[in-house]
């Protein structure tokens, strides 16, 4: 990693040629039996580390500065960094150079292992890197670390690194709010397993432990096969009660409402989802709500815009929403406006080339992608491809067919757009986008001409939702399969609907508000592949049609999207009645 201008680049290649041959040095470090002939100034300039140690330690008969705690051969690289203003930083070296540059105060070169370690992140590291960084802190590479362990978890827990933490440091993953898990069980799994590393140390944990796990969102018949029969568990009142309270909270969600099977209390806290689906817009009035999958509750968004959306395109890419086309109260647009998710402010981007109503969007490799839709004057068959990095549009191939009031997804690295309306007919045809060969290919046809459709990629398939087909709303659904291009059909929805928000969230497709044909609504439900049904679930809290739908993750402020916990209501068992919070209220 290198850190040069032109001019600085050749100035320090005159001193390093200096160092090289050993001229007109003025100063030896000493690391070990190593010496360094090198000149103060450079050094210096590289640190404030040399400039303390030489004005502390210089006199007219000492020439020799002495350091301890590095080996020689990273004092190498940190010397080459200070005549080269470079780093080589390997695998082997990162983690010594990274302790080397905090203790010597070089923060280019910090950041150089921070970056470095951020890219070898993966399922297996990320505790041991995670713990580094509790000792020499860097806030990018420790939050990565730990976003990883958190929404990783049940890869994590099953590697060795896991193994090695301390009590401690379980307890604080273990009693996230933030910490993603398919199911809470796996929770008490990696207690056992951490537990039953080291016995004779760990049992004697087990209380503390056992307190952050979740069990009230288990079953009762969970709790009784697998953690009261547990020997810790069975050798300890205090987890005995723990259990006991976990039942009686499950006891008293089965006798309530759907609204209110949620509690503070910490056994049946719910943890924070991974992914929001965020709804933006429709012709109800302007618009955003977040759909907290773990609560099965809508949150309304703080918007700092007065603008109305409707038949528009959103998309979700690197921390940002970005809301493409459609019309307001005053017409149709080209225009394009990118939600900041940390900051809640909008930006006016590059306008696409044409105005775009009913037009799909998609995300692909990091571009965002306009296709087709209505200009006012005709259904286009033109697509282009914005660059975010750029903040520049550029036209791609366009598609075999003019359609507007589509919709597209990507799968397997292509595009899939199908259905839509051509001023004429509602069409039943479909194509995909190669972005390698820029090329549009029709696809087989689909079973049914649909509009207004909601069209997704899952579980390597091609799901196409919904719609109308000139005379009526559907609720039907077919998949298309690429590997033998044909169609079939899945479960219909409960509710017959067109030109709705959807998105994937837990392998589950959520299909959002939309027309019925005679009105506006605000049901929501969901596809389980699994169980292969369609199941209801919390509406919204408007009505909108003509909206459209992201999936937000990975962002550091994800919990301002969902429902505060600490506004759930508590649970009291003993009277075995509820301490409001302020949920539902926003």
């Amino acid at each position: 990693m290198s850190l040069q201008d032109n001019s600085s680049a050749q100035k320090l290649s005159v001193f390093n040629g200096l160092r090289l041959d050993g001229s007109y040095w003025d100063a030896v470090v000493k690391v070990d039996d190593a010496e360094y002939k090198i000149h103060k100034i450079i050094l210096c300039k590289c640190s404030s580390y040399f400039r303390a140690l030489f004005q502390c330690q210089s006199t007219a008969n000492n020439i020799v500065f002495g350091i301890t705690g590095l080996s020689p051969d990273i004092m190498q690289l940190i010397i080459e960094f200070a005549y080269t203003d470079s780093v080589k930083v390997t695998e082997d070296n990162v983690q010594d150079l990274m302790v080397a540059a905090d203790m010597l105060n070089i923060l280019f070169v910090i950041k150089a292992c921070s970056d470095f370690l951020c890219e070898q992140l993966c399922e297996k590291n990320c505790i041991g890197i995670w713990q580094f960084t509790n000792v020499y802190f860097s806030s990018e590479l420790q939050h990565r670390a730990q976003r990883l362990i958190t929404e990783h978890f049940e890869d994590v827990c099953a590697g060795e690194e896991f193994l090695q933490l301390s009590v401690q440091e379980l307890a604080e993953i273990l009693g996230r709010d933030d910490l993603y898990v398919s199911k809470e069980s796996s929770v008490f799994s990696a207690i056992c397993r951490w537990i039953d590393y080291r016995p004779k140390e760990r049992e004697r944990h087990i209380v503390l432990l056992l307190s952050k796990f979740r069990m009230a969102l288990t079953t009762m018949q969970y709790i009784f096969i697998h953690v009261m029969s547990y020997k810790l568990v069975k050798n300890s009142s205090m987890c005995q009660q723990m259990a006991s309270d976990a039942i009686q909270t499950i006891q008293h969600m089965i006798r309530q409402k759907p609204s209110e099977l949620v509690f503070r209390n910490l056994l049946a806290r719910p943890r924070l989802p991974v992914a929001v689906l965020l709804a933006v817009g429709g012709m109800s009035g302007e618009n955003i709500e977040a759909y907290d999958v773990s609560i099965d509750h809508w949150v309304n968004v703080a918007d700092r815009t007065q603008r109305q959306w409707a038949f528009h395109g959103t998309a979700f890419h690197n921390g940002y929403v970005y809301c493409l086309g459609g019309l307001d109260r005053v017409g149709l647009f080209n225009r394009v406006s990118r939600l900041d998710l940390s900051t809640h402010l909008w930006a006016e981007l590059s306008p696409m080339h044409y105005g775009r109503c009913y037009v799909s969007v998609t995300v692909l490799n990091g571009l965002i992608y306009a296709i087709g839709g209505f200009d006012g004057h005709t259904r286009l068959k033109s697509a282009e491809c914005y660059c975010p990095e750029g903040n520049q549009w550029n036209c791609i191939a366009s598609m075999h067919h003019s359609r507007s009031d589509a919709s597209c997804t990507t799968l397997s690295d292509k595009i899939y757009i199908c259905g839509g309306y051509d001023g004429n007919v509602v069409l039943q045809t479909a194509e995909s986008y190669n972005p390698e060969t820029n090329q549009w290919t029709v696809i087989a046809p689909m079973l049914s001409r649909r509009a207004g459709i909601g069209v997704v990629g899952h579980a390597d398939q091609v799901y196409v939702i919904g719609g109308s087909n000139g005379n009526q709303h559907l609720r039907s659904v077919e998949v298309y399969n690429p590997r033998t291009n044909t169609w079939h059909w899945a479960p219909a929805m409960h509710t017959n609907r067109s030109n709705f928000g959807l998105g994937v969230i837990n392998n589950r497709i959520y299909v959002v508000g939309g027309l019925n044909g005679t009105y506006t609504t605000n049901k929501v439900e969901y596809y389980d592949s699994m169980a292969d049904q369609w199941i209801e679930a919390c509406d919204m809290k408007k009505k909108y049609g003509s909206l459209s739908c992201c999936v937000v993750f990975g962002i550091p402020n994800l919990a301002e999207y969902a429902v505060n916990r600490d506004s759930l209501p508590f649970l009291d068992l003993e009277k075995q009645t509820l301490i409001s919070g302020d949920y539902p209220a926003d």
